[in-house]
């Protein structure tokens, strides 16, 4: 059989696949799509216009009920068309630096071009074993925070998780709408079951007639009520996410600095852990438009409990006691991050006074490993 033809074969194959994948993806979202449809219907028909007699009632529970339903469908649509961030082109390697790598072995000389590429990017974190954390699959030196995703096969800034119910990356570029959307639905099923209740018992009890209203109310009851359930502990658990400025990925394993593991290295304090993600305008906060602060390739670090005994922190910043906890830029920070740090001291008067007693820099040898 001809070689090229049987190539060509596989690469059609291929490619229906991939397709074929792509479709299954979006069955999670055509499924809590479907539901909320329905859930519009059982409640604006068969709840309030056929079901409840109290006008006043009526007008109070649909009006709230669109309120609700807006922001849910705005945030939800928010998340899931929100293009996840990618790595600038200053982290990417030249074209010299790519034939560098995959000509020279694994070695002090692929150890060298990678120290040169990141030599003067902002970055902090390493793999496991010390190195320049690279991707070799999207050819560029990882930002702090940024991981590869399998499903996107993409490297994702500030990546948190990937997200089936919504089919895509949540990232730094919509994390704050993912956050928005679990609020949102979670009110929104919350006031489906408190309105719901009284009406609820009434036809359990047979309270009201049997008629076509009486499935779709008794079945949006248990819905909304099961969904609460799940949801409360969801946004529970991503709200304390947020005060402690952790992602998903970061409390299964701690991000890794130049001389230790700190699981709360960017912690900078409730608020400003807050205003990271939500900004600086309290306007736009209850909003599923975007606010957060910064690029997502640079971040505020916070080193806690520093040894004292090493020889220099990064940015010429020495530590001046065991306990105490200091908040420094690991390499310079772009404008929209390090205004975060503007109510402590000025990274200038720290700087000109650890430049006094300053020793060197320690440079930790350097090996490339492949991370996702």
């Amino acid at each position: 059989r001809d070689p090229a033809a049987a190539a060509g074969s596989a690469g059609g194959w291929g490619g229906v696949r991939r397709r074929c994948q792509r479709l299954l993806y979006w069955v999670p979202v055509l499924f809590i799509s479907s539901i909320l449809c329905w859930s519009y219907y059982a409640y604006v028909t068969q709840l309030c216009l056929l079901t409840m007699t109290n006008i006043g009632e009526k007008v109070v529970c649909l009006v709230a009920y669109h309120i609700f339903f807006m922001l849910f469908v705005w945030s939800y649509w928010k998340t899931i068309f929100t293009l996840p961030m990618n790595p600038s082109k200053e982290f990417h390697l030249s074209y010299s630096d790519k034939e560098s790598l995959e000509r020279e072995p694994r070695g002090e000389s692929q150890q060298e071009v990678l120290r040169r590429a990141a030599k003067d990017l902002p970055i902090y974190t390493r793999t496991m074993s010390g190195a320049i954390r690279y991707c070799d699959r999207c050819h560029l030196v990882k930002p702090d925070r940024c991981h590869h995703c399998s499903v996107c096969d993409k490297c994702i800034l500030k990546m948190d998780h990937h997200c089936p119910w919504v089919n895509n990356c949540v990232g730094f570029s919509n994390y704050k709408f993912f956050l928005l959307f679990l609020a949102y639905s979670l009110l929104y099923c919350l006031f489906i079951a408190a309105t719901d209740l009284q009406y609820f018992i009434k036809f359990w009890t047979n309270g009201l007639p049997d008629t076509q209203a009486k499935f779709h109310i008794m079945f949006l009851f248990f819905a909304a009520a099961m969904f609460s359930v799940s949801l409360s502990s969801l946004f529970g658990y991503h709200c304390w996410l947020v005060s402690k400025n952790k992602s998903t990925l970061e409390v299964f394993r701690a991000p890794i600095f130049r001389h230790r593991t700190d699981k709360n290295g960017f912690s900078l304090g409730f608020s400003k852990n807050l205003r990271q993600v939500f900004g600086d305008e309290k306007k736009y906060w209850l909003l599923p438009v975007f606010s957060s602060l910064g690029d997502g390739c640079s971040f505020p670090t916070c080193l806690v409990n520093q040894d004292p005994e090493q020889v220099s922190t990064p940015g010429g910043l020495n530590s001046t006691s065991k306990n105490e906890s200091h908040l420094f830029p690991a390499k310079p920070l772009r404008d929209s991050q390090s205004h975060l740090l503007t109510d402590t001291q000025s990274w200038s008067d720290i700087g000109a006074k650890a430049e006094k007693g300053k020793i060197g820099m320690s440079n930790p040898a350097l090996t490339m490993e492949n991370e996702t």
